[in-house]
Parts: structure tokens; C-alpha cells; sequence
């Protein structure tokens, strides 16, 4: 039976990436008894998954991605949520911008790719 999903960030500072998960996000944790002192694992809260087509034709564009993975972290309040992370020492090198399919900027992550910060339209499936 399948529990959870277990996400992985590759960080070029993982010190810096693990701190600010813990102290900007505020995500509770468990350190990992058999690695190094500061390996750090998150609980991430509710979560869910979507399939993306890597092509796809939407209102007359056309879309191409490559293959990847994708992180964004869902809120209630864009605007509010945002403000509460850059008081906590955020980032955002994007501002909100309306994309459809929610309110969405982009939040640096030290160390790491950014993350999508996300206010979503759509009916959420994470308490399901």
C-alpha cells in the first residue's frame, strides 16, 4: 500500500536549502539519525499530483515542454502568503500574474531551482 509521496530537491547548498524550508516555509521536520547532522526531511502538508502533456495545443497555442518535475506550493491567498514569506526573508524574482489557471509568482529557494507559489482555480484534491 502505497503511504505518501516522498519529493527530493538536488541543491548545490543544501544547508541553505534545508534552513529555509524549515525557517522561511516553516515546513515541521525530522532529522535523519543515519546521515549527516542537519539531513533534514519535511512534512509537506497535504499535497497532490497533475499529469502535464509535454505538447499540447490550448485556445490556438501551441505548448512544448521538456520532460520534467515540477514543484509549487498551493495557498488560499496569494497576496497575503506572499507578504508573510518576504517578512520571513523570501524572495520572489517574478511578480503575481494571472495565468488562467490561478494566481501564480515565482519564489527563490537558496541553493536550489525556485519554487512556484500558487493559488489555484481549480476544484483541489488534496483533501480527498
Amino acid at each position: 500500500m502505497i503511504t505518501s509521496i516522498h519529493t527530493l530537491i538536488y541543491s548545490d547548498d543544501p544547508p541553505a536549502t534545508r534552513a529555509f524550508l524549515r525557517d522561511v516555509i516553516g515546513w515541521p521536520f525530522v532529522e535523519d539519525p543515519g546521515a549527516e547532522p542537519g539531513w533534514l526531511i519535511f512534512g509537506t502538508g497535504p499535497s497532490e499530483m497533475g499529469v502535464h502533456p509535454t505538447h499540447s495545443v490550448w485556445e490556438g497555442e501551441t505548448y512544448d515542454y521538456p520532460r520534467h518535475h515540477a514543484i509549487s506550493l498551493m495557498c488560499d491567498d496569494i497576496e497575503a502568503t506572499r507578504a508573510d514569506l518576504e517578512a520571513k526573508g523570501a524572495t520572489f524574482s517574478a511578480p503575481v500574474t494571472d495565468e488562467g489557471y490561478g494566481l501564480v509568482t515565482t519564489m527563490d529557494v537558496p541553493g536550489a531551482d525556485p519554487f512556484q507559489l500558487y493559488q489555484p482555480r481549480h476544484q483541489t484534491a488534496y483533501g480527498l
